[in-house]
């Protein structure tokens, strides 16, 4: 399948840079390029690409509002923040936006490429350092106690892979862990997504942490 990307950036120079590390991989194209924010949401709806890389910082409109009128739109594309600097409140404002992945402007072009395709397919696409600072941001918010209302539509199975999803485990970890086939733990996690109204794994981890499913220091 080839991989339909929208690039939006307020750097011209940056625009061409990026378009030329994915048009340069033969599975991935650009559909289109966007100034700011505003621009990003029109092109995204005329050109319905399968991932935007999309700049926090932008002019009119910010990627994070951008990337919050996207998803409230019911767009489909997935959304990888891009930015200068690795901090932490652009990275929970994008995650809670519904952004699907979270990128420095200074990775590799073989990285970027690479990311831009396990989104596509709906994967989560989170550092280990960025979920790290995840959980210890959530840490002091968290309610303990009694399971949410919002997790009682999960069976007792898919909670027990949401913890493990929670947890930053893969597919293939998940299935050795509970003795399950990986074809088993994907239709799980399709489950939850669907019965928790969430986008992908990243919102998935973010819910488990809010709700109290997981807590920052419990083991994998």
């Amino acid at each position: 399948m080839n991989v339909r990307v929208l690039i939006a950036d307020d750097q011209e120079l940056v625009r061409a840079g990026l378009a030329m590390i994915i048009d340069a991989r033969e599975d991935l194209s650009v559909v289109g390029e966007a100034a700011d924010g505003l621009e990003a949401i029109v092109l995204a709806e005329r050109h319905r690409p399968n991932v935007i890389l999309m700049d926090v910082r932008m002019p009119r409109l910010d990627g994070i509002e951008a990337t919050r009128r996207l998803v409230a739109a019911g767009n489909p594309a997935r959304v990888i923040m891009l930015t200068t600097f690795d901090l932490d409140e652009p990275v929970f404002a994008a995650l809670r936006a519904g952004a699907s992945g979270f990128l420095l402007k200074d990775t590799r072009p073989a990285d970027l490429a690479e990311a831009v395709r396990v989104v596509s397919r709906g994967e989560a696409l989170l550092a280990p350092t960025v979920t790290r600072r995840l959980l210890d941001r959530f840490a002091d918010q968290l309610p303990g106690g009694r399971r949410p209302k919002r997790l009682d539509a999960l069976t007792s199975r898919e909670v027990e892979v949401l913890t493990l999803v929670a947890r930053a485990m893969s597919n293939a970890e998940i299935a050795q862990r509970l003795s399950l086939s990986q074809a088993t733990v994907k239709t799980h996690l399709s489950a939850i997504l669907t019965k928790l109204d969430l986008r992908d794994r990243v919102q998935a981890v973010v819910l488990a942490y809010e709700v109290g499913l997981v807590r920052p220091g419990s083991a994998p």
